[in-house]
């Protein structure tokens, strides 16, 4: 009964939330701590504190975690398994949309007018991270090694063919040396 139950509680969540992991917490803490109380709030808090530290999307690990807790290494699998189900579902069905509609007039020219947004998003992300804490020693009286290390790591990626994930250990490294 219990897997029943977890599958049914992290489906509902998994279909109805909206916004990423984190805009799911309300509905994650009222199935799991108002409506079946298989924790507490504080002990709600301390999962959520620890999914955060744990790589990976939030809602996931708070799911495996509960899961877990709840029916063991069979419930982790049960509660996983039923957050991603909705959105695996809604992939396939587009993608086997957009595959049988490739050659579609409407689906080529919608799918490249959003090359351009999705660069534009990148590029705004990008921006954003761009800012006094990521990059302190920047400036008229700074080192700048920060902003050399960024303008370095993105002309081997603009203009060579050097691995990206090879850059960001080496800036890292670099970056570990320095500071």
């Amino acid at each position: 009964m219990i897997y029943f139950q977890l599958f049914w509680a992290y489906l509902k969540i998994g279909i109805f939330g909206f916004g990423g992991g984190y805009a799911m917490l309300s509905m994650i803490q009222f199935e799991v701590v108002d409506h079946y109380g298989w924790m507490t709030v504080e002990e709600f808090a301390d999962m959520v504190a620890l999914s955060q530290m744990t790589p990976g999307p939030v809602s996931i690990n708070i799911a495996t975690y509960i899961g877990y807790t709840v029916g063991g290494i069979l419930g982790s699998l049960v509660a996983t398994a039923a957050i991603v189900l909705p959105s695996l579902l809604m992939l396939y069905l587009v993608l086997k949309f957009l595959f049988k509609h490739k050659d579609n007039y409407i689906v080529k020219t919608t799918l490249a007018s959003m090359k351009p947004v999705i660069a534009g998003l990148i590029f705004v992300a990008a921006l954003m991270m761009m800012n006094p804490v990521s990059f302190a020693d920047a400036g008229l009286h700074g080192s700048n090694v920060s902003v050399i290390i960024c303008a370095v790591t993105f002309s081997c990626v603009f203009w060579t063919k050097i691995n990206p994930i090879l850059l960001i250990l080496a800036s890292g490294l670099v970056g570990y040396l320095i500071y």
